[in-house]
């Protein structure tokens, strides 16, 4: 497995510029970087310190977020979706990730679980249309005690499966699946071609892993076992020197 360094936190050595980072991640053994939202980047200049280092932009977010669960927001999400994908194919196919947004108090979950499949669907025929890849990416967040409808692994599994396309996969990310106080690598296990990318954060505080509570060696040892052949993404706020962080990241997860 190789690593991948989310550039909007990591390398904060080489200044704020995101293309000097992705410099900087070159510069220390890392193939694949990633960003949150697209729109303000300063994608030319990327675009060339990717080409000139050879390091791949493996995903980035769709924007602006809107709600999957709610059908008034779909043809919004939607067109979101189709204007991510000519960055997508700028980048060589780099994912395209969604959120599910906020539960709908008062709604039934099923209702709320068949309008996020309904809207993935006519999402992922797009993608698959244009040849790109769209992640949903189960995120914990509680605002106004509403939680994200996706915040788990096994209901982002679930998802996935009910939408049945290959432009669609799930990102799992640990660290948000150990807010939820899910059993990560149990919900993964025998579910791993749902799985287009996995991130990891230690908790508590978002660091690098080891620096908290997480089982990263049973992780990584169910990534192995069952064929995980992706990157492992590091999405986490350092809290030593680039390259000190990044082999505390290493060692923890044993790659």
């Amino acid at each position: 497995m190789e690593i991948a360094a989310c550039i909007e936190w990591m390398f904060p050595e080489a200044g704020d510029d995101l293309a000097a980072r992705v410099r900087a991640a070159h510069a220390a053994g890392v193939s694949g970087v990633e960003f949150h939202l697209w729109r303000e980047k300063p994608l030319d200049a990327i675009e060339a310190a990717l080409n000139e280092t050879g390091v791949r932009l493996l995903s980035f977010c769709v924007e602006p977020r809107r709600s999957l669960a709610d059908p008034a927001h779909h043809e919004a999400v939607l067109a979101a979706v189709a204007d991510a994908i000519p960055v997508a194919q700028r980048f060589k196919g780099a994912a395209m990730i969604l959120a599910s947004g906020f539960t709908i108090p008062g709604v039934p979950e099923q209702q709320q679980f068949d309008a996020v499949v309904g809207v993935l669907k006519r999402a992922a025929a797009l993608a698959a249309q244009s040849g790109t890849m769209l992640w949903l990416e189960p995120v914990y967040m509680v605002v106004n005690g509403q939680r994200m409808f996706v915040d788990t692994v096994a209901r982002g599994l679930d998802i996935v499966a009910a939408v049945d396309s290959p432009a669609l996969r799930l990102l799992a990310d640990a660290y948000h699946s150990a807010q939820t106080q899910e059993d990560f690598a149990a919900a993964i296990s025998n579910r791993l071609p749902l799985i287009g990318h996995v991130q990891v954060a230690d908790t508590d505080g978002r660091h690098e892993p080891g620096t908290g509570s997480i089982d990263w060696q049973r992780i990584t040892a169910v990534l192995r076992e069952q064929g995980y052949a992706g990157a492992i993404g590091l999405e986490y706020f350092p809290t030593v020197a680039d390259r000190a962080s990044l082999a505390l990241s290493r060692h923890a997860l044993g790659i």
